[in-house]
């Protein structure tokens, strides 16, 4: 089983407990305001987006993983296709970074 697969399946259910943040300019107030603990990235992003999300990441020492594609990464949590994904609970967080180890 790809590595990947049981980070997916865990993002429904941090979008069914309202710990998922969609899209990247949400996710950019969120890194911003400190309220993000870690972030799913699509590996399909534009240049520019990239540019523009990796480095606030970076800067503000949150984690960040590059995981499925946008399309990928909106169906996992029932939305539209997303660049990135903030998660905001600590616990979560934890067990995805665990589970892309």
């Amino acid at each position: 089983m790809d590595a990947t697969e049981p980070v997916l399946r865990l993002l429904g259910l941090a979008a069914r407990a309202g710990a998922v943040l969609s899209g990247t300019e949400r996710v950019r107030d969120a890194a911003r305001a400190g309220a993000v603990h870690f972030v799913l990235v699509a590996v399909d992003i534009s240049a520019n987006t990239r540019d523009k999300l990796i480095p606030l990441l970076t800067k503000r020492s949150i984690a960040w993983q590059a995981v499925g594609t946008r399309a990928a990464l909106g169906m996992a949590v029932g939305r539209p296709p997303a660049s990135a994904l903030g998660i905001t609970d600590a616990g979560l967080a934890r067990k995805m970074k665990d589970l892309l180890e």
